[in-house]
């Protein structure tokens, strides 16, 4: 290799360098405009997603359990009205995750799917009004049930979708045991 060819790549090299940090200083900087924003709509979206599933609530505290687990407190004039949990239990194609809204009753106000990945046209029905209003108003241990008028404490089945149908409802039961825990009246 002669002395031309090994200046054309160290120019190459250093100009490549060059572009790359400056490519760097310049997303570093966006980032840091950005973030704060970010971060603050996304506080923004889960205060309303937590709204969304306790309506009687107009402020949420943040909870940690003994192990861990974290959960929200709603209020309204200063009294607790109810909880936000959010659970997840294993579906047909995956984890399902939600978020599930109990009021001090222990009577479920309302659930929100964050995550699921079923099979179309079958296990994605989950996310049908239809089938989430079934458990607004329900409380303690739900169970599925098939081809028959659910109960005060069943849920129907979607068709050709239990597996679905009974992750989600385990999930339910999942956050009705954690409303249990943290409002005291554990057995």
């Amino acid at each position: 290799m002669n002395k031309k060819d090994m200046r054309d790549i160290v120019k190459t090299a250093i100009s490549l360098f060059l572009i790359c940090a400056v490519a760097a200083g310049l997303l570093a900087a966006v980032n840091s405009v950005t973030a704060p924003k970010i971060a603050a709509n996304a506080a923004q979206a889960e205060n309303e997603a937590r709204k969304g599933v306790l309506p009687a609530a107009e402020d949420f505290a943040e909870k940690t359990l003994d192990d861990g687990t974290v959960y929200y407190e709603g209020t309204a004039e200063g009294n607790t009205v109810g909880y936000v949990f959010t659970v997840s239990s294993a579906g047909y194609g995956g984890e399902i995750k939600l978020t599930v809204g109990i009021n001090s009753d222990g009577a479920v106000t309302g659930l929100t799917i964050l995550s699921i990945n079923e099979t179309p046209g079958l296990g994605m029905n989950a996310k049908k009004e239809s089938f989430i209003s079934q458990f607004t108003g329900k409380s303690g241990k739900l169970s599925v049930v098939k081809n028959k008028t659910p109960g005060d404490s069943e849920i129907l089945a979607i068709t050709s979708a239990t597996i679905t149908s009974k992750a989600l409802t385990n999930a339910v039961n999942d956050a009705l045991t954690l409303y249990t825990r943290v409002s005291g009246q554990e057995g």
